[in-house]
């Protein structure tokens, strides 16, 4: 089985992440080398790199050579689009970045609107004419609280989203903030990453879901059975989810969506096992005589 034949997509927010070194790459893979062992054993990776720094033409060709056809990588657009000014405004920049990735064609798909807490209820007409005119699959993720408040707001953002196919990008941050732990790398994240309810969403076939979990695999386990319940259905439906998976510092990501797909398999019998990477022997230590 290879990762493309999976009923979802799954993957991690990197895919360069050293650590990884110690249980799923080659101990001797390059950085350079990540990518190509990173997609044969997930076919997603979030495309965070692009909020911060759009990537040069050199380096996409390298990925579009890299990346299995069927593989999806969901760019967010640049910061400069999604958190400065009128979102009508800022199309045309918006339109030069869909070009500038369009040597991965159908591997961006979708690209990822994500919107500051600041982004609420008054500005939904920008949203409505930017989704309108961008000509490309997008998933919106917002944070502000009148979007979580179950209230008419809420409803006019799902009934708009809902109406054009655009998915609401669904972010699970609950096993990350039930961490207790003083790690510098779990007080970073639990200041970084949004602390909003959980919203599952379905507008189109694919569903989007990012988990933020704690940095100990086994701590999220309570917090990973409902998605394992929710991705099967959306499976069953015939849907096509993606479920990406964090940690705290993503030194476990890939374990952690290992585990998720582990957890999976046991829900949805005869799901294949995911690729495993061919790791070097472990040299016997031989006692003295």
């Amino acid at each position: 089985m290879t990762s493309s034949t999976l009923p979802y997509y799954l993957g991690c927010p990197s895919w360069s992440e050293n650590a990884w070194r110690d249980y799923l790459y080659p101990a001797q893979a390059s950085t350079n080398d990540m990518l190509g062992f990173y997609s044969q054993v997930f076919n997603a990776v979030e495309g965070n790199t692009t909020f911060y720094a759009r990537p040069a033409p050199g380096t996409l060709s390298r990925w579009a050579q890299t990346m299995p056809a069927d593989f999806r990588f969901t760019a967010k657009f640049p910061r400069d689009i999604s958190h400065e000014g009128d979102l009508r405004e800022q199309l045309e920049a918006a339109s030069d970045f869909t070009r500038l990735l369009a040597p991965l064609g159908q591997r961006v798909s979708p690209y990822w609107l994500q919107l500051s807490a600041a982004f609420g209820p008054p500005r939904l007409g920008e949203l409505c004419q930017f989704l309108d005119d961008i000509g490309v699959p997008v998933a919106v993720e917002v944070r502000h609280p009148a979007f979580f408040a179950k209230g008419e707001e809420e409803r006019l953002l799902n009934r708009l989203l809902h109406e054009r196919g655009v998915e609401r990008i669904c972010l699970d941050s609950r096993a990350l903030f039930s961490c207790t732990s003083r790690d510098p790398a779990v007080l970073h994240a639990q200041s970084k990453k949004p602390k909003v309810p959980t919203r599952p969403a379905a507008f189109s076939q694919h569903p989007q879901v990012r988990f933020i979990g704690q940095p100990q695999v086994a701590g999220n386990e309570p917090f990973l059975t409902p998605w394992v319940d929710k991705i099967a259905l959306w499976i069953e439906e015939g849907r096509r989810p993606y479920m990406f998976l964090h940690t705290a510092d993503n030194h476990q990501a890939a374990a952690l969506a290992q585990r998720f797909h582990q957890r999976l398999m046991a829900r949805l019998p005869g799901l294949a096992a995911l690729p495993e990477l061919p790791r070097a022997p472990e040299v016997e230590q031989l006692g003295l005589l």
